[in-house]
């Protein structure tokens, strides 16, 4: 069934990824991220530009996003899947990270996350249908040191929406929470340090990690699928089944880990 997506996230790395490859299966994709631009130029680029609609979005500033789902849906017609693949990560110790990285982690990852999620659910439950997707990650499952705040906040993102799928089961509303590991996107770069700047390198696991395009198409056949939970990426998926059946060994392993 061809329908309305909408990705957060868009204009690089998974987001990406998952905007062109439903586009390619024939799906129209409202695509968001901050920086329009950037979501032009994907847009143009694409093999069918006329399926994709621009939406300029800033997950920290959410207090519009009710009048932004109403234009959207005006637009582009209802919407079938919320996508939330938009945030930002951290490299940096705890004692090291300023208050003010530690409230954009929150601010972005989770509260945008959940404003926006609000702002469209009461549609998905007038019409009995729709299915949120939640990129969260592996650190939403277990955490890493220099990724305090991030991980925080990935395990917010469980919180919440494992919740709000009991909810609205009853709705025909689902909830698909993603874990990707390492994945060759540019995370790492773009990731905050302790005083804010960009940590600006890539770290060696991430850019040796599974391709962005490899990593949407799996997302993509969870969805199709219907499925709650699913974990994406390497060897570094063990750490769940360590983290539930042998924490002390998992808690070993990440102080004895080489992270950046």
């Amino acid at each position: 069934m061809k329908t309305n997506f909408w990705v957060t996230g868009a204009s690089s790395g998974i987001g990406r990824e998952i905007a062109l490859q439903l586009a390619s299966a024939g799906h129209h994709v409202v695509i968001s991220a901050r920086r329009a631009s950037e979501l032009e130029a994907l847009r143009d680029g694409s093999a069918h530009p006329e399926r994709f609609t621009v939406q300029a979005l800033d997950l920290a500033h959410s207090d519009e996003f009710d009048q932004t789902v109403a234009k959207v849906e005006e637009a582009v017609g209802p919407i079938y899947g919320m996508v939330h693949c938009g945030g930002i990560s951290q490299r940096a110790r705890a004692i090291d990270t300023t208050a003010e990285v530690d409230r954009t982690m929150m601010e972005v990852n989770y509260f945008g996350t959940v404003a926006l999620t609000r702002a469209l659910l009461p549609r998905f439950i007038e019409r009995k249908s729709g299915h949120f997707v939640v990129i969260t990650s592996l650190m939403g499952v277990f955490s890493s040191p220099m990724r305090s705040s991030y991980c925080a906040a990935k395990h917010a993102l469980h919180g919440y929406f494992d919740a709000l799928r009991a909810e609205v089961h009853d709705a025909n509303i689902g909830v698909t929470l993603v874990c990707p590991g390492f994945i060759s996107t540019d995370i790492s770069r773009n990731a905050l340090v302790g005083d804010g700047s960009k940590q600006g390198t890539m770290d060696e696991a991430t850019g040796k990690g599974m391709t962005a395009a490899e990593c949407a198409r799996r997302i993509i056949a969870a969805v199709n699928k219907r499925k709650p939970e699913v974990y994406i990426g390497g060897k570094e998926i063990l750490g769940i089944y360590l983290k539930r059946y042998f924490p002390g060994i998992l808690r070993r392993v990440i102080r004895r880990a080489k992270v950046t």
